[in-house]
């Protein structure tokens, strides 16, 4: 009799056992449907990031400035000011400008908490020998120490939407935003990278001063050239040109380098062949891989000049230890509502610098007969 009685409790307690896994299962399914539940768009990313929130559904929409960090982006002033976009955005922006800027790719990025960027950089000089274990040690010579001050500006876009589209809950107004500061600032930036004068912009790097002397004797911060062999054009042997070209740059420095270009000068390399008729350019083989010329990847830049008598078409180098860039790391948007009814502008700032950093890094291609 006690046998059975403890046979019954025991199918009564594996009962209840499973009455409760039931129900915690039950509980489980009913949060990964909230979890998986799209939330209404005037509250994403509201429990996520607040200030992304206000950002985008408070100030950007609607234009109301409470809970919004204020910041200035005048190094002058700070009565004029905006608001900074959300790191989120921000990184979109820098992503986007990275994937179509082609000289942010290759460089080196500094990112500074003040207006300013300086760098030493030493140049000439031994600074070591050899001796016997009791023998005298002679003075070496001082290396040189040159400050580098990329010059910068600020690069400011200015898109525009109706106040129609920023109420549209449909509308990806962070999506929006991004995408056309992203656009602006990277045509303006790609010029200057190449271009600019150094006039509250970067110094592009095709306006140093260029010489054909090799490093031991070129003065710093002037680049070197390679002669194409003819003016305007490539010599009968072009492609030993870009040979030279590559050899000029010193072999620490080709771990990492890559040629820039525009597609025009490219299609005239791109139809090179060598003497056994073989083309000396080589498309990629796999997704995401660059093609390569003389081994090297090739990097397309429109900023740079179509061929000419005397055109730097050409660059050669490793820009990551080349050129530096350095910008401020937050972009600052204000919105203006009233200059152009009924549309609603963004005023985005960022200050951005850029300069050759090692100008023995880089090597050009002049197209000239010596």
């Amino acid at each position: 009799m006690t046998d059975q009685l403890e046979a019954s409790f025991d199918v009564m307690a594996q009962g209840e056992r499973i009455a409760g896994l039931e129900s915690e299962v039950a509980a489980l399914r009913g949060a990964l449907l909230v979890q998986q539940r799209p939330a209404l768009d005037g509250v994403k990313g509201g429990a996520v990031d607040p200030h992304r929130a206000a950002f985008v559904e408070r100030y950007v929409r609607q234009g109301l400035e409470a809970g919004v960090e204020l910041k200035s982006f005048s190094g002058a002033s700070g009565a004029a000011g905006g608001y900074a976009v959300p790191r989120e955005i921000d990184q979109i922006i820098g992503a986007t400008l990275k994937a179509i800027s082609p000289i942010r790719s290759i460089a080196n990025v500094v990112r500074t908490g003040t207006a300013g960027y300086r760098k030493l950089v030493t140049s000439g000089g031994i600074v070591s020998g050899w001796a016997s274990e009791t023998g005298a040690r002679a003075e070496t010579a001082t290396p040189s120490f040159n400050e580098i001050v990329p010059p910068s500006g600020e690069l400011y876009a200015n898109p525009a939407a109706s106040q129609a589209m920023l109420d549209d809950a449909q509308f990806d107004v962070e999506g929006w935003l991004a995408g056309e500061i992203a656009r602006e600032f990277a045509a303006a930036e790609g010029a200057a990278f190449v271009n600019g004068n150094g006039t509250n912009k970067p110094k592009g790097f095709l306006t140093y001063t260029t010489t054909n002397e090799a490093d031991s004797v070129r003065a710093f911060g002037s680049l070197q050239y390679v002669a194409s062999g003819a003016s305007g054009a490539f010599a009968a042997s072009g492609q030993d040109r870009l040979i030279d070209l590559v050899q000029a740059l010193r072999a620490p420095y080709r771990q990492g380098a890559c040629f820039v270009m525009n597609s025009a000068t490219l299609s005239v390399i791109r139809k090179m062949k060598t003497s056994d008729g073989a083309f000396i350019w080589q498309p990629s083989l796999s997704a995401g891989q660059p093609a390569t010329l003389l081994g090297y990847p090739v990097v397309e830049a429109e900023d740079m000049p179509d061929i000419a008598a005397g055109s730097l078409s050409i660059a050669f180098g490793n820009f990551q230890a080349g050129y530096v860039i350095s910008e401020r790391s937050e972009t600052s948007i204000l919105r203006d509502p009233f200059s152009n009814k009924p549309f609603v502008h963004f005023y985005a700032v960022k200050r951005i610098g850029g300069a050759v950093a090692n100008s023995e890094a880089i090597k050009l291609m002049k197209f000239a007969a010596s």
